[in-house]
């Protein structure tokens, strides 16, 4: 997968524009992606990206970097073999087109 562009809540993958907060797959989007609570990420809200297995996790923690990633979640991804990198959403969007590897997952966070 590619992402297209981005820009404050839109975002285009595939030829296809999303509207809402996504998680992208190696071989599809998921949208919209609903958390708990919706700036706070945990570990709930990413089974299917636990299942998936991927070696790489790029959360885009929004525009602004508002959502939070705690340590805690970090630590725990990566005892699962998970490495996650938190980025503001420009610059994760920017990070997943760079790594172009299957086995990388994007958890989109499109505005604040």
């Amino acid at each position: 997968m590619h992402i297209d562009s981005y820009s404050f809540g839109s975002i285009s993958v595939g030829n296809k524009t999303y509207k809402k907060d996504v998680i992208i797959f190696p071989d599809k989007v998921l949208s919209p992606w609903w958390r708990a609570e919706g700036h706070l990420l945990q570990m709930g809200d990413l089974e299917e990206v636990i299942n998936a297995r991927p070696t790489v996790l790029i959360v885009g923690t929004g525009a602004s970097g508002i959502m939070k990633v705690p340590d805690q979640l970090i630590k725990a991804l990566g005892e699962k073999g998970i490495e996650v990198r938190a980025l503001r959403t420009p610059e994760a969007v920017a990070a997943f087109n760079d790594i172009g590897d299957e086995k990388v997952i994007a958890a989109l966070h499109l505005t604040c």
